[in-house]
This record gives C-alpha cells, sequence and structure tokens, in this order.
C-alpha cells in the first residue's frame, strides 16, 4: 500500500496534544539499560526516485516462485491462483469491516463467511466449521485442547508424520496446560502402524492425512485406536486431497484440521494464512473461536449472524472455550471463492493431476544414478528423495539451476539428512520435472 509519512509539524502537533516533549519522552516507561543511546547507524535519507530504485535492487537479490521453477512442499505449495478469486475476494460487499459485530452493516461478510464454514464441512464430511483459524498448526492446538476439555485427559499422541512445525507449536501452545504430548514415530515406509499403537488415557490421536511425506496414513485404523480408547480422533489434513479421499468424517475422525492456503492464497513469505477447523455436531459447543449462522429478521428475510462465539472476549475468561481473538476472513474467502471456482469435480480433477504427476516425478528421480525414493508406496502431492549426500547443500545448489525443492529433512530427523521433500503440484509440467532431474543429475554428477 502507498505511505505518506507524516511532517514534523505533524509530530509537534501530536505531543502538543498529549503534553510530551519530545518523542523520546514516548519511552520512558523502558528501562535506559534497554534503550539505545547512539544514532542508528543508517546512512544518509534518499529521495523518492533513489529510495524507489534502492528498495528494487534489494528486491532483486530475492528469488521465489516467480523466477523458479517451484517443487517446494512442507506445507506452503505452489497452486495456480485463479484471477476470478483475487477478483471477487476484494469486492467491497465481501472485504466489509474487519470484525462483523453489527450484523445489519456485515452481511455481506457474515454470508461469506457462513459459506467458507460450509464449504469446511463438506470438505472433512463434518456437520460444524468455526470462521477459520490462524493457520493449520494453530487449528491443530485448538483441536487438541477441544478434546482435553472432552475427555478431561491430559495426554496426547501425535503421529511423528505430522508437520514437525505443528508439534513445535503445539508444545509451545500448551505448555501452560500441563500436557504430555507423545509422538508415535512412523517406519520404515514413512507411516506410522496405528494398529500397533496404544491409546490408553490419551485425550486425542492425532493421525496426519496426508502425512509429511505425502504418504497416506491409516486414518480409519487411528480413529479405531483412539475411539477404543476413548480418545478422540483428529486429522490434520491436506484439503486439496479431499477430492481423491475418502473425508476425514467418513474414516471416524471426530475433528478435522488442516492449512488452507493451497485454496487460493498465495505462498506470501510464510503467511497470513488460513486455518480449516470441522467437528461433529456433538462438540459444537466446544468449537474455538466464532460461528457464523443462519436466521431470519424482523421481515423474515434470511439473514447472517455471529452465533457461539466461545472467546474470551465475549465470556468469562475462565469458561472461554479457546483466546483465538479473530479469524482469517479475507483468506478464508480466497479459500470460498477458490472452491467455489472448483467446484467437487475440479477438486477430484486437481487431486488427480496432482497424484499422476508426483507418480512421473517419483519415476524419473529415481532413475537419477545414487538417488532412490525413500519411501515407496501411494503418495499424494510429496516425495522423499534419498540422495547420495547432504540434502541441504543439494538444496541450495538446485536453487542456483533454477529450481525449488526441499525442505531438506535433516533438520528434523538426522537419520534423514541426505533425504529431499519434493512436491508437485498442478502447475508443474511434464517439462518442469525433466529439467528438475536434468539438474539434479548435473548438480551430482559435478
Amino acid at each position: 500500500m502507498d505511505f505518506a509519512p507524516h511532517t514534523h509539524d505533524d509530530d509537534r502537533a501530536m505531543l502538543d496534544t498529549v503534553g510530551l516533549d519530545a518523542l523520546s519522552d514516548l519511552f520512558e516507561a523502558i528501562d535506559p539499560s534497554l534503550q539505545l543511546t547512539r544514532p542508528l547507524d543508517v546512512p544518509p535519507a534518499l529521495d523518492e526516485v533513489e529510495l524507489l530504485d534502492h528498495m528494487a535492487r534489494l528486491a532483486r537479490r530475492s528469488r521465489g516462485p516467480a523466477e523458479l521453477v517451484c517443487f517446494a512442499g512442507g506445507g506452503s505449495y505452489d497452486h495456480h491462483l485463479p484471477p476470478v478469486v483475487k477478483a471477487l475476494a476484494g469486492r467491497a460487499e465481501f472485504a466489509t469491516s474487519y470484525t462483523p459485530y453489527q450484523p445489519e452493516l456485515s452481511q455481506g461478510v457474515l454470508q461469506a463467511i457462513f459459506e467458507f464454514q460450509t464449504l469446511v464441512c463438506e470438505l472433512y464430511g463434518m456437520e460444524v466449521a468455526n470462521a477459520s483459524l490462524y493457520d493449520g498448526a494453530n487449528a491443530l492446538v485448538e483441536a487438541v485442547t477441544l478434546s482435553m476439555r472432552t475427555t478431561k485427559r491430559s495426554r496426547v499422541l501425535v503421529g511423528a508424520t505430522v508437520h514437525p512445525h505443528y508439534v513445535q507449536v503445539l508444545r509451545t501452545c500448551t505448555s501452560g496446560l500441563d500436557l504430555d504430548v507423545e509422538v508415535v514415530p512412523f517406519g520404515g515406509e514413512g507411516i506410522v502402524d496405528w494398529s500397533k499403537v496404544d491409546a490408553t488415557g490419551a485425550a486425542a490421536v492425532a493421525c496426519a492425512y496426508p502425512n509429511f511425506f505425502g504418504r497416506l496414513e491409516d486414518l480409519q485404523t487411528a480413529s479405531s485406536v483412539a475411539h477404543e480408547a476413548g480418545a478422540l480422533s483428529i486429522a490434520v489434513t491436506d484439503p486439496t486431497a479431499m477430492g481423491v479421499l475418502e473425508s476425514p468424517g467418513t474414516l471416524g475422525a471426530d475433528v478435522a484440521v488442516g492449512e488452507g492456503q493451497a485454496l487460493g492464497n498465495p505462498k506470501s513469505y510464510g503467511g497470513p494464512y488460513v486455518g480449516l477447523f470441522a467437528t461433529h455436531l456433538d462438540h459444537v459447543r466446544q468449537v474455538p473461536g466464532r460461528i457464523a449462522g443462519e436466521t431470519v429478521d424482523a421481515d423474515g428475510r434470511r439473514a447472517y449472524v455471529l452465533t457461539l462465539q466461545a472467546r474470551e472476549q465475549h465470556i468469562r475468561r475462565a469458561r472461554a472455550t479457546s483466546n483465538v481473538c479473530t479469524n482469517q476472513t479475507l483468506m478464508a474467502i480466497f479459500a470460498s471463492v477458490y472452491l467455489g471456482w472448483l467446484g467437487p469435480q475440479g477438486l477430484q480433477r486437481l487431486g488427480e493431476v496432482c497424484i499422476r504427476r508426483t507418480a512421473f516425478t517419483a519415476e524419473r528421480l529415481s532413475e537419477i544414478p545414487g538417488c532412490e525414493i525413500a519411501f515407496e508406496g501411494p503418495h499424494f502431492k510429496e516425495i522423499v528423495l534419498r540422495t547420495p549426500g547432504d540434502a541441504r547443500e543439494l538444496e541450495r545448489s538446485i536453487a542456483e539451476r533454477g529450481y525449488l525443492a526441499g525442505p531438506s529433512l535433516g533438520r528434523w530427523w538426522p537419520e534423514l539428512s541426505d533425504c529431499l521433500l519434493v512436491a508437485v503440484t498442478e502447475r508443474r509440467t511434464e517439462q518442469d520435472i525433466v529439467g528438475l532431474a536434468e539438474a539434479l543429475e548435473k548438480e551430482l554428477a559435478g
């Protein structure tokens, strides 16, 4: 957005209004030992033309999917962003007031949220969805705390194939709740053998579907293990796979969560994204955040309101189910327009294209001398490529050849330090895949 800085006269007027002599007086409450006592070490001011040129030069130093062919995955994906999404999501009747506290002024955005909730329910085979959360990791945290409140237990089993960042966020956000987070290891096929897991005393079992390696977990068995122990089953999903996989609700999940970035939202340096959260009607009063509901007004016309706002801003903090104070309305509207643009058949076709191109990529990359697919079996959108050396160095070097891939897996699993995650969306053509293979071959031969 454009920015016009305020003048020295503006500064003076604001200081006079609050009764201060200098801007430094605003920081009196900060301990002097924490304050910088010297001028900032920055070059002299530039005029507008020089500044714009300088910023353009800095921007050219950063390369991303616009300049490189993107096979990078691990939770953020280079899907096609239809122009219709931005064109519709930015319309004023949808993107009205930030928070729709006054329904009479916010019918457009409330209806958009209601439609978003309906679409998430359709995706996941559930009856209730909220107005969205910050991101997929936050959605997992809220699913776990819902399970804790429901079962009155303080232990959760999380598959090691759930995104490592999600597990880290879960540990951080529940550090004051005395929650025992137990990570269940995966086997040689890159999946958790849920039939051998003992969930006794657990509040929840969290299973990735598909998992971080692109492998398909047995969500139905994970749900059965959870229910036999009196725990809830949580499915951590990729929503773009729902056109080709059975819904989590059909396979016994009690809560389904996921990251909605792939639904029409750009990668955007890692955010803002949108967390998807859905569950069954039995748990509606434990749902975090807010829910938009449909009703009628005094004249019998269809209308939309906020309902069941289980937030600390609306009820006593001790009774709030969540301290989430917002929802990702704009990103949720992007996701809604994207899903509406795709439709059920389009979502199925998207999944099928990703599966075919992932399979072709696995076949082509496994032909590279010294390389192999680490976890054989069905994959969705991602594969793990085992390489002859340090995958992190390979990740950097092939970027110099014009291809983004990764992340390398040694940062989380030392035993996989020679493994690279490769993501394949509908945007990756056969030419792109062959080009990646040739770049890897040249780099490894060198």
